[in-house]
C-alpha cells in the first residue's frame, strides 16, 4: 500500500503517467497498475482518466491529502531513527516571501553554526504557496507573513515587524515630505508606481492600504522582485511601496530617498512557520529551536535599525 501511495504522489507532482513513472524509477504500466489497484483497494476512483491524465476525483483527492500525511510520517520517523543513530543530519528545505528573504543569512546562521553538516535550500515563495509546501510537505519551514492573512495548522515563531516605505526619486515629492520625514497613503497613490504582482501578500496589504484612504491604485509596472522593485526607483522611472527589510541589502542612492509611509501606519509580524504536527518534524523544531535560542528576533531589529540609519538619514 505505502509504494501506491509514493506513485499517487509522484503522479500528483508531474500531473503525467509517463513522467510520475520515470520520477519513481518503473515502467508507466507498473505505475498506471499500482493506481488502480489502488483504487480497487478502496473501492473508489482515484484518477479522472481520459487520453492522458485528466487530475484527481474528490475521493482521490482526499486519498491524495491521507497519502501526503502517511508518506511525511513515515519520512519524520525514518529521521528520527537517523538522528538517535547519529544526530540530526539531512537536507532543510526552507521556504520565504520574496519581502523575507533578506533576512534568511540572519535565520541561517545559527542554525548553519549549530548543525554544520545539515545541507538548506531556500525557494522563493508567495504565501500562498507556503501554505501549500507546508500541507504537502514540500517544505520543512518557512519565513511568511504570521498575522496578515493567517496559515492554518502551523506552528509559528515570530522574527520582526514589516513596516513600508515609499521609495522614490528625491525629485518627485515635495520639500514638505523630506522636511515631515513621512507621506501618506493617499499621497502614494498619486505618483506613477511599481508595485509586486496581485499574487504577493505585501501587494495585497499595500492595495488595502490605498483603499483604507478611499484610492485605487493601478501601478504602471508589476514584478515579482522586491530587488527590481529598487532598480526600477532608482532607474527613475516611478516610485514603489517597499518593506522595510529591502532597504537592508541594497545600497544607499543621493536620488533615492525612503519615507516612511503613514495614515494608515501599519505593520505586520513575519515570522517561521512549520507544519503543527506531534511530534514536529525534526529539522524545523531544530531550527525553530536554534533561533529561539540565539534570540533571533532581537538580531533582526538590531540589524534592520542599523541597515537603516543611511536611509533615515538621508532624508535629512
Amino acid at each position: 500500500m505505502f509504494r501506491k501511495f509514493v506513485y499517487l504522489l509522484a503522479l500528483a507532482q508531474e500531473r503525467h503517467f509517463g513522467r510520475a513513472a520515470e520520477r519513481c524509477h518503473v515502467a508507466q504500466p507498473t505505475l498506471s497498475n499500482a493506481i488502480r489497484q489502488l483504487e480497487a483497494d478502496l473501492n473508489v476512483p482515484i484518477v479522472e482518466r481520459g487520453q492522458k491524465f485528466g487530475g484527481f476525483t474528490p475521493e482521490g483527492l482526499k486519498v491524495l491529502d491521507y497519502a501526503r500525511r502517511i508518506v511525511a510520517e513515515r519520512d519524520n520517523l525514518h529521521h528520527e531513527l537517523l538522528v538517535l543513530a547519529q544526530g540530526l543530519s539531512g537536507h532543510l528545505r526552507l521556504g520565504a516571501i520574496p519581502t523575507g528573504l533578506p533576512v534568511i543569512p540572519q535565520i541561517l546562521a545559527p542554525f548553519s553554526a549549530r548543525y554544520p553538516h545539515i545541507r538548506a535550500s531556500v525557494t522563493s515563495l508567495s504565501s500562498r504557496e507556503v501554505q501549500r509546501g507546508l500541507d504537502e510537505f514540500t517544505i520543512d519551514a518557512a519565513v511568511t507573513y504570521l498575522d496578515n492573512e493567517p496559515l492554518n495548522n502551523v506552528r509559528t515563531l515570530p522574527l520582526y515587524s514589516e513596516r513600508y516605505y515609499l521609495l522614490v526619486q528625491r525629485g518627485q515629492i515635495g520639500d514638505a515630505a523630506l522636511a515631515t520625514g513621512a507621506v501618506t497613503w493617499e499621497a502614494a497613490a498619486g505618483l506613477r508606481l511599481c508595485l509586486l504582482t496581485p499574487d504577493m501578500q505585501n501587494r495585497r496589504i499595500a492595495d488595502t492600504a490605498f483603499r483604507m484612504t478611499g484610492r485605487a491604485v493601478e501601478p504602471v509596472l508589476e514584478t515579482n522582485s522586491i530587488v527590481t522593485l529598487y532598480t526600477i526607483v532608482r532607474g527613475g522611472h516611478c516610485a514603489s511601496v517597499v518593506p522595510g527589510q529591502l532597504l537592508t541589502c541594497v545600497p544607499t542612492d543621493p536620488e533615492v530617498v525612503a519615507v516612511p509611509l503613514v495614515e494608515p501606519t501599519l505593520s505586520y509580524v513575519v515570522g517561521l512557520a512549520y507544519a503543527d504536527r506531534d511530534p514536529p518534524a525534526q529539522l524545523a523544531k531544530a531550527l525553530a529551536v536554534a533561533l529561539t535560542d540565539d534570540d533571533i528576533g532581537q538580531r533582526v531589529a538590531i540589524a534592520t535599525a542599523s541597515a537603516l540609519t543611511p536611509w533615515r538619514l538621508a532624508l535629512a
